[in-house]
């Protein structure tokens, strides 16, 4: 099993910037993807941008040309760079491994963007 910790989660104004770490350790090997999530109350959980093991990278087209997602292997980190931000970005933000048959998540991150 993988642990992830995330962290540099704020508050920040609108046109702000904001960097997202995702450490993981454990059965690192294991992982194919990581990626991060964002949820806000009443709503479901969605993809912001994934990394494969390859180093594939995909965003989601409400953060295309903003938010950056990256990795740091030797430090086995993951990194959203997070650009121009804007109120509608604010949430909680989740780190993600997917295994072959199962996934794992981080415990949560709240981003806040204010107007």
């Amino acid at each position: 099993q993988v642990q992830l910790v995330e962290s540099g989660g704020g508050l920040v104004q609108a046109g702000g910037s904001l960097r997202l770490s995702c450490a993981a350790s454990g059965n690192i090997l294991s992982i194919r993807v990581m990626g991060w999530y964002r949820q806000v109350p009443g709503k479901q959980r969605e993809l912001v941008a994934a990394i494969t093991r390859d180093g594939s990278t995909n965003n989601a087209d409400s953060v295309k040309g903003r938010f950056t997602i990256s990795r740091d292997i030797a430090k086995n980190t993951v990194y959203l760079q997070m650009n121009s931000l804007k109120p509608e970005d604010t949430a909680v933000y989740y780190c993600n491994a997917k295994y072959v048959w199962s996934e794992n998540w981080g415990q949560g991150t709240q981003v806040t963007v204010s107007s």
